[in-house]
Parts: structure tokens; C-alpha cells; sequence
């Protein structure tokens, strides 16, 4: 159903059906039971809260007759990573804990039929919903200043205020067990009610290549989540969901060791940062 219904929002980006208003209230009308379907009995809270609202593409296919045919791709490949992401998340079953750090952070995972082992970070920061959107999404290319395992992050191109093309670069590890590796990613930024989105998946882009000496890895579809925290607003519950293939010949052990790990080393280095960040706007000025 979902493929089907991405076919059909993707008809009105088409010059010759833009002002056929019937196929756009179809497209709407599909995306809105398609949301409803995923989001069936036993969905998490923050499922039926998206549910509620008006759908994720409903404004971006208002705003699809402004861009040229790659932009269009680019938005619908960043909102099928959002969608797809909502639904690994909206289930509830089949989770395997891989490992919990002495704070309560803790990395689930599970297979998922057609995209693999998934991993998903759950923690609570002890930051205000806005503070961390603002590191997360306006300073994202300043990532590799904080984060040891990214080595930096550039943003190729800005489709609408939603949606961008990025290039980011993965930091070393520890004995270069995993040697260098290179995403190229579309990325969905949404925010609906109190809960941020941040989704995206592997795509190509002509003005980045594949590297000489560098793997191209794929992600996706990942997402993280910043709800508020509901018995303090100045915490917010971030999820991280996980999806990489990193290529090579690298043992599956290896790789699930590297990705739980990556996740909780991720939390420690956000909230050293945020720290660092309060540090410095509370330093007397000279």
C-alpha cells in the first residue's frame, strides 16, 4: 500500500496533473489511511499523536509545484524515510535489549523484514526539546566538533525547510576495526505538536561522488525523536533508530559491537556538548 500511495502523491509533481484537483484529494485521502493502517492498535503514544494531525505530506505537496523533478525526489525519498521510520518504531514487539549503560541509556534491536537489524537508542537528556533541536538540525555541521566517531558533516543541498541532501564522513574507530566510510543522505526534518523528527536515508548526489580510498556505506531508514519529557519539560526523551549497512567484509558481531556502541557513545558525547554549551553562555563576558 505505501509504495502505491508515494506513486500517487508523486503524479502531482507532474506539470500536466498539477491542477487536478481530484488527484490531489486522492493522494491525501491515501496518505491519511495509510497512516491510520500503520498506526493500529498498540502504536505508541506518539504514533496516534501524528495520527491526529494532518499528514506529514500534506504540506510538502502543496509546496512540490515549486521544485524541479530532483527536488520532488529528494522530498519523497526524505518522507518515505520518515514514514517508514514511524512504522519500525510504532512496533512494540520483537525487541532484543543489546546492552544498558549504568545512567539507563539503553540500545534495542530487531530484524525487520526487507531493511535488516535495526538498532534503537532510548535516553532521556536533561535539555529542553528546543535547546537539542537547535544542536541536532541548525548546527548539524558542526557535529564533528563533538563527535569523535564523525569526522564532518556537510550539507550538499537545502530542498524547502524541510528537507536537505548531506555528506557526512564516520570518524575513526578504536584499532580502525571499521576502517573509513562515507554516507551520502537525504534528510527529513519534521516537527508536528511537542514531538521532533529528524529521518533520512542513503540517496545519490552529483556533486558527491564516490571517494577514492573511502567506502560508501548506506544508511536507512534512521530517525531520531525528541518528545518532552512529560513529568519535567526541561528533559527530553530522544530515540534513535539505526539502520547501516557498512559494506565490506566485516563480521555481523563486529558490526552490531560497533553500531549499540556508536549509539550509547552518541548520548554521552550530546550531552557533554550541551553542557559545554551552557558552560560558555554562562561565562562572564570580558
Amino acid at each position: 500500500m505505501l509504495p502505491a500511495t508515494f506513486k500517487l502523491c508523486a503524479g502531482i509533481s507532474y506539470r500536466h496533473t498539477r491542477n487536478m484537483t481530484g488527484l490531489r484529494k486522492n493522494a491525501l485521502a491515501a496518505i491519511h489511511h495509510e497512516l491510520n493502517r500503520r498506526a493500529g492498535p498498540g502504536s505508541g503514544n506518539w504514533i496516534n499523536q501524528v495520527r491526529r494531525r494532518s499528514s506529514f505530506l500534506s504540506s510538502r505537496i502543496e509546496e512540490a509545484e515549486e521544485y524541479s523533478p530532483e527536488e520532488v525526489t529528494y522530498v519523497r525519498q526524505g518522507e518515505s524515510a520518515l514514514q517508514e521510520a514511524i512504522s519500525i518504531l510504532g512496533e512494540q514487539e520483537g525487541w532484543t535489549l543489546e546492552t544498558v549503560a549504568s545512567n539507563g541509556d539503553r540500545v534495542l534491536s530487531k530484524v525487520v523484514a526487507g531493511v535488516g537489524k535495526v538498532f534503537k537508542l532510548e535516553v532521556v537528556v536533561d535539555q529542553p526539546l528546543e535547546t537539542l533541536y537547535g544542536e541536532l538540525v541548525g548546527n548539524m555541521e558542526q557535529m564533528g566538533d563533538w563527535n569523535p566517531n564523525v569526522k564532518q558533516v556537510k550539507i550538499l543541498q537545502k530542498i524547502g525547510a524541510d528537507t536537505m541532501v548531506t555528506h557526512e564522513v564516520s570518524g575513526d574507530t578504536p584499532g580502525n576495526v571499521v576502517g573509513p566510510r562515507d554516507f551520502v543522505s537525504v534528510r527529513c526534518a519534521k516537527r508536528r505538536g511537542s514531538t521532533c523528527f529528524l529521518a533520512g536515508k542513503s540517496t545519490q548526489h552529483p556533486g558527491m561522488p564516490e571517494q577514492k580510498g573511502v567506502v560508501r556505506a548506506e544508511n536507512g531508514p534512521t530517525c531520531i525523536v525528541l518528545k518532552p519529557d512529560a513529568a519535567d519539560p526541561n528533559r527530553t526523551k530522544f530515540t534513535w533508530l539505526l539502520s547501516i549497512d557498512l559494506k565490506g567484509w566485516i563480521p555481523k558481531t563486529i558490526i552490531n559491537r560497533v553500531l549499540s556502541q556508536t549509539q550509547v557513545d552518541f548520548a554521552n558525547h550530546l550531552r557533554q556538548r550541551m553542557a559545554s554549551n551552557v558552560s560558555l553562555e554562562m561565562a562572564p563576558a570580558c
